[in-house]
């Protein structure tokens, strides 16, 4: 049996992408605090960017699930 389930979690995904961004830039001892909130700004810019392949609005998710197979796939948004 196949079936999707669509989630809504507005502050999970922006505190996560948050998180991951700031975790990965604060990794990186050759910046400056200046310098590393302009890169944190651009990054999460482009993780956002690359996420609204999947994440609408930045807070919704749909995901298939497949009971057979035993699988779940996040599925592409439709594009309006």
């Amino acid at each position: 049996m196949k079936f999707r389930v669509t989630l809504k979690d507005p502050d999970g995904f922006t505190d996560c992408v948050d998180e991951a961004v700031k975790d990965s830039v604060n990794a990186q001892q050759d910046l400056d605090d200046e310098e590393k909130e302009d890169v944190i700004e651009r990054r999460t810019e482009k993780v956002w960017k690359d996420l609204s392949k999947f994440v609408e609005y930045q807070e919704y998710v749909t995901i298939e699930f497949d009971t057979e197979a035993g699988t779940a796939t996040v599925v592409e948004r439709k594009r309006r």
